[in-house]
């Protein structure tokens, strides 16, 4: 008769197997690179290379310019426009942040932004501003150019509904795996997954488009472009997580969770565009297909889809490699482990 010690060792050992005991300190170094990504991007927004238009007489543009140039830690980025006209249609092509109009018949100059490209942007350009002006006895009013909808507040609902279309991506690709086996056990299979996750990448790009703007009012724009870039982000998403699963079974869902949560999420521009964040989330948002999908979405929603054509390259680039990994993946032949293989080779 085992000792009661040796019995729980063993109860032990049959209850918590050595690929279990991996997964779970898998879990808990994807719990901490979640709140380290989080914190860490979004901790401490302070502004670098700001685009701020300068828009004067040419006497004293190269004194405003310095000046800004001047700013401590790179904060701003200045440029010249020639009048207020062309810094207004910069902000709208998403080419600047925010233009200052200096008046030369008074004490009062303006400062251009455009709230929907980012109020934290917005506001660190009329504080930066604010001081220049302030230390020549001059103020500064605020215009908003391009300002958010009714009913999007802060700015963040393109944010969120991408989120919503990242979530619905991996969570369909992961349902996809773990009821049939991560790797499909043919091209034919292959193919059918990719079909049912294109209609479902249709069905969500819809339902979030009409959430967002005609039930809730939080987004405007085009209903069928927003729809495109909704399916496009939701394939995207969910063929990549396939991949993934093919390449690494079950933990190919902690890597699609670590690519699309967290890195994906606190990098992608919602909370904070990227100018107001750290160098590393700033060098990967508009790489990975959250920060790509936020920036189309906001192009459509409010820049009449100015800038359109890097974040469609970079989802359709990940889309192809996904779905290019899956088919690699399967011509290789079956893996253990996948219960669509098993029953392939048992129906053989």
């Amino acid at each position: 008769m085992a000792a009661p010690g040796q019995g729980f060792v063993a109860e032990l050992k049959g209850a918590v197997t050595p690929r279990a005991a991996l997964l779970v300190i898998g879990v808990l170094l994807l719990q901490l690179g979640f709140i380290t990504s989080y914190i860490g991007a979004l901790h401490h927004p302070t502004p670098h290379k700001l685009s701020i238009a300068v828009v004067a007489p040419p006497q004293i543009t190269p004194k405003l310019v310095a000046a800004l140039e001047s700013v401590p830690d790179e904060a701003v980025k200045p440029v010249t426009a020639p009048d207020a006209e062309t810094a207004t249609q910069q902000i709208k092509d998403q080419k600047i942040y925010a233009a200052l109009v200096v008046n030369l018949t008074g004490t009062e100059d303006t400062l251009l932004v455009g709230n929907a490209r980012g109020t934290s942007a917005a506001k660190a350009a009329e504080t930066i501003t604010t001081t220049l002006d302030k230390a020549q006895a001059r103020t500064v009013k605020v215009e908003d150019v391009v300002p958010l909808a009714k009913g999007d507040t802060n700015g963040l609902s393109a944010f969120y509904l991408v989120i919503g279309w990242c979530v619905g991506g991996y969570l369909v690709a992961s349902i996809l795996g773990i009821s049939a086996g991560s790797k499909p056990a043919n091209v034919h299979r292959l193919l059918i997954r990719l079909g049912v996750l294109a209609l479902y990448s249709v069905g969500a790009g819809l339902g979030g488009t009409i959430i967002a703007g005609p039930v809730l009012d939080a987004l405007p724009g085009s209903t069928l472009a927003l729809t495109a870039i909704g399916a496009l982000v939701v394939f995207t998403v969910g063929a990549f997580t396939m991949a993934l699963q093919c390449l690494f079974d079950v933990l190919g869902i902690g890597i699609a969770v670590l690519v699309f949560v967290v890195l994906g999420n606190p990098s992608a521009g919602g909370v904070y565009p990227a100018p107001m964040m750290p160098p590393f989330w700033r060098a990967i948002g508009s790489l990975i297909p959250n920060g790509a999908g936020t920036r189309a979405t906001k192009s459509i929603a409010y820049f009449e889809s100015t800038n359109l054509g890097m974040p469609i390259l970079v989802l359709v680039i990940w889309a192809l490699v996904g779905v290019g990994v899956a088919f690699l993946a399967v011509l290789r032949g079956p893996r253990s482990g996948g219960r669509e293989i098993v029953a392939e080779t048992a129906e053989a």
